[in-house]
C-alpha cells in the first residue's frame, strides 16, 4: 500500500484528505506544521511515497520544507497546495522541484489525478535507475590491482562531462566496457550507445553505415538508410578501431565534430546531430600519424579524454577475479553449480603471460566450465600453452635457449590466435612456410585450438 504524508495547519483539511484518499486505497499519515512533517519524512519504518504539502502555514512555511526536502529526498514526489495561489507561487515551488501545485479549495478529481501521476512517474523514475544500476554491474570492469582503480576512478571523474574520449589498448583488453561505462555514467546514459567496428566494415560501405544513404544512392541502396550518427543522436557513438578508417571518411568524421551536421550519401538535407564520440584503437595513432594513415588534427579533436586499459600481464592480480566472475557467469548459463578453480591452476592461470589479454581467459573459462567433467577445475584441466607458459615464465633459472623458446612461443601462440588459430593464415602473415610453421608448432608443444 503507497502511503502519502498530508501536511497542513487545518485539522478539517488534514482528516477529509485522509479519508478521501483512505478510500482510494493509499495509507495516509498526518502532520500540522513543517517541523513535523520533516521529521515524519524521516521516520524509517514509515517513510512516505508522496507528500502534500501546504504552503502558507505558521513556523517553518511549505516552501522551506520543500526546499529541505530537496536537498535531503530529490527523489521523493511533493505536490503543493495553497488557498493563497499565485502564478509567482506556482512558479517558485516548480522551479524548487514540486511536481505540481493545486489550489484550494480542492478539487477531488484533479488531486486523485496527480497524485496518480506523480507516483507513477516516480515509480518509473525508480525502475530506471535500477536499469541503469544494473547496466553499470552487467559491463563492470572487474578488478581491483591499482591500474584498474586508476581507470575507474578516472571514468567517474570525466563520465558526467561531454568530453570526446579516446581508449587506447590491445585487442581484448576491454576497450568497449570502458566506453559502455564512460556512457552509462554519463548524462546520456539514458540515451542510446551505437557501436561501429570500423575495421569490419568494408571501405565502400562505412559512409553509408556511418551517416546513412538516400534511396538510389548507389547500386543496392533500394530504401533510405539512417546512419549510425543519426541512431546515436542524444547518446554515444562507440567508434572502435578508429585508426582503419580512410583518410577520405576521417575527414568527414572531424566535420561531424566540428560542426555536429553531416548529409546522407546521395542526399542534399543537412541532418543535425548531438552526439557524443567516444573512439578506441589498438595501434599507436602517433606512428600512422608520422605514416601519414591518421589525420593530426582529428587525433587532437578526438584526443580530449585519454584513457589507457592496461594489458592483463600488467594486472595479475586481477586474474582470480575474473576468472571466477568468468567461471560463474557461464555456469550459471548452463544451469550447472559453480565451479571450483583449485590453487594450483590458478597460479597457473596468473603466471601465463595472456597475449589476448581479458578475452583470452574468459574464452578459456568458458571452454573449461563445459569442457571439465567434474566440480573442480584443476592444473590438468588447462590447456598445454598455460601451463607450459606458466612454467617458463615462473622459471627463475631459465637459460637464454630456453628464454627464447619460451618468446618464440608467446609470439606464435599470439599471432595464431590473430588469425582464429588459422596455420596457413598465421604462416602468410608472418612470412613463413606452412609446413615449417608446423614443424615450430610441434617442436615448441603448441596445442593448437579451435577458432575462439
Amino acid at each position: 500500500m503507497q502511503r502519502i504524508l498530508i501536511v497542513d495547519d487545518e485539522k478539517s483539511i488534514r482528516d477529509s484528505l485522509s479519508g478521501i484518499l483512505g478510500d482510494e486505497g493509499y495509507e495516509t499519515r498526518l502532520a500540522e506544521d513543517g517541523e513535523k512533517g520533516l521529521a515524519a519524512v524521516r521516520s524509517p519504518d514509515a517513510a512516505p511515497d508522496l507528500v502534500l504539502l501546504d504552503i502558507a502555514m505558521p513556523g517553518r512555511d511549505g516552501v522551506d520544507v520543500l526546499e529541505e526536502l530537496r536537498r535531503t529526498l530529490p527523489q521523493l514526489p511533493v505536490v503543493m497546495m495553497s488557498g493563497h495561489g499565485n502564478v509567482e507561487t506556482a512558479v517558485r515551488a516548480t522551479q524548487l522541484g514540486a511536481y505540481d501545485f493545486i489550489e484550494k479549495p480542492l478539487s477531488v478529481e484533479k488531486l486523485l489525478l496527480t497524485i496518480q501521476n506523480a507516483l507513477e512517474r516516480s515509480r518509473l523514475q525508480t525502475e530506471n535507475r535500477e536499469l541503469r544500476a544494473q547496466a553499470i554491474r552487467a559491463h563492470e570492469l572487474l578488478g581491483q590491482s591499482e591500474p584498474m582503480v586508476t581507470l575507474k576512478e578516472q571514468i567517474q571523474i570525466a563520465a558526467p562531462t561531454n568530453g570526446w574520449v579516446l581508449i587506447t589498448g590491445e585487442n581484448g583488453t576491454g576497450k568497449e566496457l570502458v566506453a559502455r561505462q564512460v556512457h552509462i555514467q554519463s548524462l546520456r546514459g539514458e540515451g542510446p550507445f551505437v557501436e561501429v567496428n570500423c575495421a569490419a566494415i568494408p571501405e565502400e560501405l562505412i559512409e553509408s553505415e556511418l551517416f546513412g544513404h538516400e534511396k538510389g544512392a548507389f547500386t543496392g541502396a533500394i530504401a533510405q538508410k539512417i546512419g549510425k550518427f543519426e541512431l546515436a543522436n542524444s547518446g554515444t557513438i562507440f567508434l572502435d578501431e578508429i585508426a582503419d578508417m580512410s583518410l577520405k571518411t576521417q575527414a568527414k568524421i572531424l566535420r561531424i565534430l566540428q560542426e555536429h551536421k553531416f548529409e546522407r550519401v546521395g542526399g542534399t538535407e543537412t541532418i543535425e546531430v548531438d552526439v557524443r564520440v567516444i573512439a578506441a584503437t589498438n595501434k599507436s595513432l602517433e606512428t600512422e600519424i608520422a605514416a601519414g594513415r591518421f589525420r593530426e588534427d582529428l587525433y587532437y579533436r578526438l584526443n580530449v579524454i585519454p584513457f589507457h586499459v592496461p594489458p592483463l600481464r600488467q594486472r595479475r592480480a586481477d586474474i582470480p577475479i575474473l576468472a571466477r566472475a568468468f567461471v560463474e557467469e557461464f555456469c550459471r548459463e548452463s544451469g550447472a553449480a559453480v565451479k571450483e578453480v583449485s590453487k594450483s591452476a590458478m597460479t597457473r592461470l596468473e603466471a601465463y603471460s595472456w597475449p589476448g589479454n581479458v578475452r583470452e581467459l574468459r574464452n578459456l573459462m568458458e571452454r573449461l566450465v563445459l569442457m571439465t567433467p567434474g566440480a573442480r577445475i584443476t592444473e590438468s584441466d588447462l590447456p598445454e600453452v598455460v601451463r607450459a607458459g606458466a612454467r617458463a615464465e615462473t622459471s627463475e633459472a631459465a637459460t637464454l635457449e630456453e628464454a627464447r623458446k619460451n618468446f618464440e612461443r608467446e609470439y606464435l601462440v599470439g599471432r595464431l590466435k590473430e588469425h582464429s588459430w588459422n596455420v596457413p593464415r598465421t604462416a602468410e602473415a608472418i612470412g613463413i612456410k606452412r609446413e615449417s610453421l608446423w614443424r615450430k608448432i610441434r617442436a615448441l608443444k603448441i596445442e593448437v585450438q579451435k577458432g575462439d
